[in-house]
């Protein structure tokens, strides 16, 4: 099974400019899966990760892998940029 996402590129901060939380990812993440249609199992076998990962992650789970998390993001077609990027810098 294969799933054609469209762009997403993340740039929100928290108002005192604090940096996301793994909580905050989780909320992204689910709300984006929601959006796109997809359970956490479709989620799971389009990202090649499991169902149980995608459930940790979107519950905030901070110890979930980076690896397997860049995996979701770009699955779901979530690109993270350097802040500078997003203003146009280098």
């Amino acid at each position: 099974m294969k799933f054609d996402f469209e762009s997403c590129i993340v740039t929100e901060r928290e108002p005192n400019g604090g940096l996301m939380t793994a909580q905050k990812l989780g909320e992204l993440v689910k709300k984006r899966r929601k959006k796109l249609g997809l359970n956490q199992s479709e989620l799971a076998l389009a990202s090649g990760t499991g169902r149980r990962f995608i459930s940790d992650l979107e519950n905030g789970k901070d110890s979930c892998e980076l690896g397997k998390t860049l995996k979701v993001l770009a699955g779901l077609g979530i690109e993270l940029i350097r802040d500078s990027e997003a203003k146009g810098g280098e």
